[in-house]
């Protein structure tokens, strides 16, 4: 039993990510088309066939290519996080060394050595001695948990008086929350990202193209990075400080308050360092 798990584990590991992929769709019950699986998942279908082939130069950057594979992976039913891993691993980005188990979710068994016995054994040993520690010095552990419980039953009666003043301190009046009205979409709304600026976003992404789409704060910290299909929607945080990279920039609506401005750029062109000011936005118009 065991021999035929190693088997299949050094198997499953001399697999490309396309010949897994392929396989996936290919085998068993459920036998698919590229072309029917390219229109569920929004994805060209050169770009499916490219990855089952290994032929990564057809996909403009890489960012698209861990993206697509990812979404395909899912598809198919395989782990996604392993099938990213081993892309990878075949484009250079990471070895093929063993860093943790968090790199690969292997549910058959671990992804690295186990402890040898003489880790183990020294383990083992400085448990024993800390226990022969406690041993000696109980009364000093004792003294340290009664200060503890101590500690914890002022704060408790602490925190208890001050629940009782608030309680008698008069309610303030939340300040009411500006709601900000959905702009006329040119494109039916597909699903929307960033929901949670939703109420107080004045600038509002719509992908019309597939583009790519990522944004950063201030620090330069990527708040959000995704492709973006038709119809789905980017509500984006409330500030001056956040800039954009399109992938496609004339892929992408931008709304202002409701109103519809001039597009980042061209059809099919990246661009990047976009400003996200409200300001900026209308000030192009």
């Amino acid at each position: 039993m065991t021999e035929d798990i190693v088997v299949e584990q050094e198997v499953k590991a001399e697999l490309t990510v396309g010949e897994m992929l392929r396989q996936a769709r290919t085998t068993g019950r459920r036998k698919r088309e590229i072309s029917t699986i390219a229109k569920q998942l929004c994805i060209r279908e050169e770009f499916l066939t490219a990855l089952e082939e290994g032929n990564y130069t057809i996909i403009p950057e890489t960012i698209y290519i861990l993206g697509f594979a990812r979404n395909y992976a899912m598809e198919l039913g395989l782990n996604p996080d392993e099938i990213v891993l081993k892309i990878k691993q075949e484009l250079g980005m990471v070895n093929g060394a063993c860093t943790s188990t968090a790199d690969v979710a292997d549910e058959e068994g671990p992804t690295c050595a186990m402890p040898s016995i003489k880790e183990e054994k020294h383990f083992q040993k400085t448990m024993e001695s800390a226990w022969k520690f406690v041993a000696r010095n109980w009364i000093w552990f004792v003294g340290a948990l009664v200060a503890v419980i101590l500690l914890v039953v002022g704060i408790v009666l602490i925190g208890a008086t001050e629940k009782e003043v608030k309680e008698l301190a008069p309610t303030a009046v939340a300040a009411p929350v500006v709601q900000v009205a959905e702009p006329a979409y040119t494109t039916a709304v597909r699903e929307r990202f960033g929901t949670e600026n939703r109420e107080s976003a004045k600038v509002i992404l719509q992908a019309a193209q597939e583009s790519w789409v990522k944004v950063e704060d201030g620090r330069g910290n990527t708040v959000f990075s995704r492709v973006l299909v038709p119809g789905d929607v980017y509500y984006v945080p409330n500030g001056d400080k956040y800039k954009a990279t399109f992938g496609n920039a004339g892929g992408i609506d931008i709304w202002v308050d409701g109103v519809q401005v001039p597009d980042a750029g061209p059809d099919h062109t990246r661009k990047s360092g976009i400003s996200l000011s409200p300001e900026s936005l209308v000030a192009s118009k």
